[in-house]
């Protein structure tokens, strides 16, 4: 049975509450997780900080692989290559992830972001899968 991962992650990851990424879809290897830039999330120049930008789409890469993993497994971060075409300064990101290809111990992902339909950033990830518990025994 895959592993559940919330559209809203309220109680689910304090990291995803403070960022405020939220998801609209995580389904067989698919997520799309959703940014609303605030000011606390732009550089000073005023456009989205790319570890902001980095982090939305790590978690939207989490959540689609979440979508295909068994209870038990944990997913961890090896790499992720990014590409970031435009800036944005106001309104909403949006990251579409696909899983690429999954072994028993890794999978490629690919994500893209769009900010009103144009594509700001492209990112390439490679994760780990393991059994066993959460870090902190959840």
């Amino acid at each position: 049975m895959p592993k559940e991962f919330p559209l809203k992650p309220r109680g689910f990851s304090p990291f995803l509450e403070l960022v405020g990424v939220n998801f609209e879809t995580i389904e067989n290897g698919y997520s799309r997780a959703i940014l609303k830039l605030k000011k606390k999330l732009l550089n000073s120049s005023g456009i989205v900080h790319g570890g902001a930008t980095f982090t939305l789409i790590d978690c939207g890469m989490g959540a689609a692989l979440f979508s295909i993993i068994e209870e038990t497994d944990r997913v961890q971060t090896l790499e992720t290559q990014i590409i970031y075409f435009k800036s944005a300064g106001s309104g909403v990101l949006v990251c579409d992830t696909r899983v690429l290809n999954r072994s028993r111990r890794i999978a490629t992902l690919e994500s893209e972001v769009k900010h009103k339909d144009e594509l700001i950033a492209k990112a390439l990830g490679t994760f780990s899968i393991s059994k066993g518990k959460r870090i902190g025994g959840k």
